[in-house]
């Protein structure tokens, strides 16, 4: 299994490509910005209750055989 690579933050809709080092998420891989999971979340997901961590940047090379979502989760 990998990691899905959400493309934005659920609370705010910030974009968050796969190498952006501004993504945080829990263990759900729910997904935020820095912003917000250390703001407003205070470091806790709003979904599971859990923590959250920085996400791991996946290599340029790897991302055509395992590429980031695309399934937007934010606010519209």
């Amino acid at each position: 299994m990998t990691l899905e690579l959400r493309p934005d933050c659920e609370r705010c809709g910030r974009d968050l490509p796969p190498e952006s080092p501004d993504a945080r998420i829990c263990s759900f891989e729910c997904t935020f910005c820095a912003a917000c999971a250390e703001g407003a979340l205070d470091g806790v997901c709003p979904n599971c209750g859990g923590n959250f961590e920085r996400r791991p940047i996946r290599p340029a090379e790897l991302l055509e055989r395992s590429p980031a979502s695309t399934i937007r989760k934010g606010p519209a």
